[in-house]
């Protein structure tokens, strides 16, 4: 499936991609057309029995199309990887997290001869998801600034603007200048634990890294991976100095942030997230509304991935 707004590639080079799959594989091409439309053509493949489904597009489009992969419904054998298609990740965004976490050359055209090696060597792996109540995501979800962030772009883009580190860095800083020191506060309990309570902010990573700047990954939980559970970044508090400071950590240091507002887990099966009101909330990148509770789970085993 092909995303018509892929930034990284032309029209051209859509039609180079198609023709070096077609090489290898019997292909059908569907361009997605809306929100959601990505998950309705995964979820239509996977019906039709299907081995392959490969995307072109950014990380959006990978989430969506994992979402309708994983929501196939065929009886009870439909929760086993080996019963759904596996999934190819074309980079076609300006990001491409998901992608370069598999290994995959940032670029599409590299990315493309990857996945045809990769095809005709039969290389895949198996690779845990995370889920939000029934969302699941393949690298992040975010909790408060973050997903504010991710609205501030999503309103830029809508307005013409071009997904580049800068637009982001410029929504981060407007969004802390405009966020109210009394936020929500969020509360993180595990089972037969403690609650954790008091946080402003919070960063779930199903796998290392959490995004890219440029070439720079961005690494605020290095052991978090596919083949373990959920990680865990958390900040107690958002003010200014504090936070920047931290900003500044995640951005400029290979290491971790440190600090005392600074709370962090490993390896989780899973929690549950609730807040005192309503908290922006976005997963791989994608804004998707406010929420006051989530129930967060790691999926081993979910999906075979080429790479």
């Amino acid at each position: 499936m092909v995303n018509p707004n892929a930034t990284t590639t032309t029209e051209r080079g859509r039609d180079i991609l198609v023709r070096a799959l077609r090489s290898q594989v019997d292909l059908d091409v569907a361009y997605t057309q809306r929100r959601g439309h990505a998950a309705d053509l995964a979820r239509d493949a996977a019906r039709e029995g299907l081995d392959l489904v490969v995307t072109l597009g950014g990380d959006g489009t990978v989430n969506e199309a994992v979402n309708g992969l994983m929501t196939f419904d065929a009886g009870p054998a439909a929760d086993r990887a080996e019963q759904r298609p596996a999934l190819a990740v074309v980079p076609g965004g300006s990001t491409n997290v998901f992608a370069r976490a598999l290994g995959l050359p940032s670029d599409w055209a590299e990315g493309t001869g990857a996945i045809l090696e990769a095809l005709r060597d039969r290389r895949e792996r198996l690779i845990g998801l995370g889920r939000a109540d029934d969302r699941y995501f393949t690298f992040c979800a975010g909790l408060g600034l973050d997903a504010e962030v991710v609205r501030r772009v999503d309103q830029a883009r809508h307005k013409g603007s071009t997904s580049t580190p800068l637009l982001y860095f410029r929504a981060t800083m407007a969004q802390l200048a405009a966020t109210d020191r009394r936020v929500p506060l969020l509360t993180v309990k595990l089972p037969g634990e403690t609650a954790q309570t008091g946080l402003a902010w919070m960063l779930v990573q199903n796998t290392a890294p959490w995004t890219y700047i440029g070439e720079r990954p961005v690494d605020p939980n290095p052991r978090a991976s596919f083949d373990t559970g959920l990680d865990v970044l958390g900040l107690r508090e958002l003010q200014v100095g504090g936070t920047a400071r931290t900003m500044v950590q995640l951005v400029t240091s290979r290491r971790s942030p440190k600090g005392k507002q600074v709370v962090r887990m490993h390896d989780l099966p899973g929690f549950t997230l609730t807040a005192a009101k309503p908290i922006a909330f976005q997963v791989d990148g994608e804004y998707l509304g406010e929420v006051d509770k989530l129930d967060f789970a790691s999926v081993p085993g979910a999906l075979r991935v080429v790479c």
